[in-house]
């Protein structure tokens, strides 16, 4: 079984990879020290959500992106599609989701809850949280 902070990492360093960038120039950017960047990467520190929101924007990567990848990468370990290999090279997002709609059976990895739901009175919730 595939843990969650190793898949996250593995994603992470996939797109800092591809857009050849170092670990210094991203932990600058995301304003986090080059060593707990490492140690996230490699799926070794799990990153708060707030950490993780500001590696994706110095990645320009949307963090509803990096979950849904990393949640296809994570049923593809178990549905026998081809995770994020040694290469660093990701199967394609879409045929992954393809594959993942396929199964009808298959409950969500990840889910959004509260999405577009407004709170109660007329102040509105932008907040959308994560459930397993």
């Amino acid at each position: 079984m595939t843990l969650l902070r190793t898949q996250l990492g593995n994603t992470l360093r996939g797109h800092r990879l591809r857009q050849h960038r170092t670990l210094r120039d991203v932990s600058g950017a995301a304003r986090v020290s080059l060593g707990y960047l490492s140690e996230v990467e490699r799926g070794q520190k799990e990153a708060s959500s707030e950490l993780l929101a500001s590696i994706c924007d110095a990645l320009e990567v949307e963090l509803a992106d990096l979950l849904a990848e990393v949640s296809l990468e994570l049923r593809g370990a178990t549905a026998g599609v081809r995770p994020l290999g040694a290469t660093g090279e990701a199967p394609a997002l879409e045929s992954a989701a393809a594959a993942a709609q396929t199964d009808a059976a298959a409950e969500p990895a990840l889910a959004l809850v509260g999405a577009g739901q407004q709170e109660r009175g007329s102040r509105r919730s932008d907040a959308v949280s994560l459930a397993a």
